[in-house]
């Protein structure tokens, strides 16, 4: 399921929420950075079309250049989506757990990923090492690979470091359920994610208005 997570706005004064608000200012940085690159990527498409249709003149490089940068807002947001809980996973079974049975389950499920993440670290770091030392570069027009391959590393690592906070938030659960979450997500229940669908939907103002109306 999409988006049945959501973040959670519990803070304190201990290492671990401070850890979090920290780590938090690093993810949106690189989610800011990935939709401008979305943005730029689309005025270049535009570019490219217009140049090609009305002057005959395609932008050079168009299609290596797209391949390069398109890594960027493929990885660099996917930390802040982790925080969120704004990933695809199956919930059919842990919607229905509460208490430290469901920290439990989302604890194995998080340091699962944690290790598959840090295999993908190293061999992302590897690959992008053969391509400084190697000069890799694109196919048509031989441009540098290196500086696209460097973001995944970069990506992997805010995300392993997401994860690590996860698991210690999990494990601080673990051991008092009764404790305020902090550093993992929460989850929606089915009237915040009707709520929530009507928002997206229809505006906060149109929310007000069909909730006076009901």
């Amino acid at each position: 399921m999409v988006g049945n997570t959501a973040e959670n706005a519990n803070v304190d004064e201990s290492l671990l929420s401070k850890l979090d608000q920290g780590l938090t200012k690093i993810e949106d940085g690189l989610s800011y950075a990935s939709a401008l690159v979305i943005l730029g990527l689309m005025i270049f498409g535009s570019m490219n079309a217009i140049g090609r249709k009305f002057f005959s003149m395609p932008v050079w490089g168009y299609t290596d250049l797209v391949t390069l940068f398109m890594v960027a807002f493929s990885f660099l947001a996917v930390a802040a989506m982790q925080r969120v809980g704004g990933h695809i996973r199956m919930e059919l079974f842990v919607r229905k757990m509460s208490g430290r049975t469901l920290w439990l389950a989302e604890f194995v499920g998080v340091v699962l990923a944690l290790f598959i993440m840090c295999v993908l670290l190293y061999y992302s770091s590897t690959a992008f090492m053969r391509a400084w030392e190697l000069g890799d570069s694109t196919i048509d027009r031989e441009l540098a690979t290196w500086p696209s391959k460097m973001w995944v590393p970069i990506a992997f690592a805010v995300l392993i470091a997401r994860l690590v906070l996860q698991t210690w938030g999990y494990m601080r659960l673990i051991a008092n359920p009764n404790a305020p979450p902090i550093a993992v997500p929460l989850m929606h229940t089915e009237e915040e994610l009707a709520s929530k669908e009507i928002e997206d939907t229809f505006g906060d103002d149109d929310t007000e208005t069909h909730e006076l109306k009901d």
